[in-house]
């Protein structure tokens, strides 16, 4: 290659802004496919009529995805990041926080644009939808094997799977060890070695000790949740904060805990179910088609995400019959179990975390589907956004 076809090639690198917020040089390069979908029942009609923005992370894909709906129909968007996670949303202080979990991992923070700029006018131009545009991200060791977030007492908490532990994140790139299960503890101290329990998901109190958290088993040995001779079936329980001991057992790769009106929530993955845990035990409100994980809420509504089984990973799902699984979301009225509506991607594979938010948050994220590569508008965006969140978008600390 000669000197001016070098210069050249440097020069044309990085020109993409997508490429420049995600720090992914081929962030442009999503397939189309994988943004294809088909309807079932109400499922726009709901969204709408709630006034709801569904934010959804597919990891394998590497791509969160945003689902709306307005006057003029349905609205879906995304963003590529890599191997995106776990999601925390802060309405308070506007900003939504993604776990993107490679290594080194990363904690994505994205905020509503408010409006644009024209260049060389100094006017702002509201932007009614207000698209999420990443303002910051923090590097942590991928030795933490980041899954959940969760905002506990208003501060920022992941689930180390790495290390067994709950850690509290700080501004700064800093992480603490804060929360780990009596079954890590030995005479020599805590196991914080790599993945013995699969402790991937929060149900945020308002404290430490007022949350719950799921694993794969409490029972640690040489056969780790990440081996294929790992026996997943009925091993999977819901931890206590305050006890620090099973306080629910026999579920199959649990994910996806969440407290919702005073119920604690979990996906029973390895079944397809997602239902509710009491006195001890868990009770399935509804099954679907599909390894459940992604859960959120909104009033009576339970949004929940399904999967493809992954074949190596056929045996964490006994309870599931890998050719009818699909990569979808669905409503589900939490009152009787019933399936309001579903969309689901047929090329598809991994979901992991599904949030509701306010429609007067935002209306999605900055690249529509439909549209391929980064054009006018995007680019237009990425140059002169404003950004307006009330409080202090970028702390997460009180």
């Amino acid at each position: 290659m000669t000197s001016a076809a070098l210069r050249a090639r440097h020069d044309a690198a990085w020109r993409d802004p997508v490429q420049v917020a995600t720090h992914w040089a081929d962030a442009g390069a999503v397939d189309p496919r994988l943004l294809r979908h088909t309807v079932r029942g109400a499922f726009w009609d709901t969204l709408a009529a709630h006034r709801l923005t569904l934010l959804v992370t597919r990891e394998y894909e590497h791509l969160v995805i945003a689902l709306g709906a307005s006057r003029a129909g349905p609205e879906v968007s995304y963003l590529p990041l890599p191997h995106p996670n776990g999601l925390a949303v802060d309405v308070s202080r506007g900003v939504v926080h993604v776990a993107s979990t490679r290594n080194p991992n990363q904690v994505f923070d994205l905020v509503p644009a408010t409006g644009v700029t024209t260049a060389g006018s100094g006017r702002v131009r509201p932007l009614p939808a207000r698209p999420l545009i990443p303002v910051r991200s923090r590097l942590f060791p991928g030795s933490l094997y980041l899954h959940d977030l969760a905002l506990v007492g208003g501060v920022l908490h992941a689930n180390a799977v790495g290390e067994n532990a709950i850690v509290r994140l700080h501004a700064d790139g800093r992480h603490d060890r804060v929360w780990w299960p009596r079954c890590v503890e030995s005479a020599s101290g805590p196991r914080f070695a790599p993945n013995f329990l699969q402790l991937n998901s929060i149900a945020a109190g308002p404290t430490l000790r007022a949350s719950y958290f799921s694993a794969s088993t409490d029972a640690p040995s040489a056969r780790r949740p990440g081996h294929r001779n790992f026996a997943a079936d009925g091993r999977g329980v819901i931890f206590s904060g305050a006890s620090r001991v099973p306080i629910v057992r026999g579920l199959t790769r649990p994910h996806s805990a969440r407290l919702h009106d005073g119920d604690l929530w979990v996906a029973n993955s390895g079944y397809g179910e997602v239902g509710v845990c009491a006195r001890g035990r868990f009770t399935a409100v509804g099954r679907l088609p599909g390894w459940t994980r992604g859960l959120g809420f909104h009033r009576h509504l339970a949004f929940v995400g399904t999967s493809q089984i992954l074949p190596r990973f056929r045996h964490y799902a006994p309870g599931l019959e890998p050719g009818r699984c699909v990569c979808a979301v669905h409503v589900l009225d939490t009152r009787t179990g019933r399936v309001l509506g579903s969309l689901t991607w047929p090329y598809g594979n991994q979901i992991f975390a599904v949030e509701p938010v306010p429609r007067s948050l935002t209306a999605g994220l900055p690249l529509r589907a439909g549209r391929r590569g980064t054009g006018r508008r995007e680019r237009g965006l990425f140059s002169g956004f404003v950004t307006r969140a009330g409080k202090d978008a970028s702390a997460d600390e009180r």
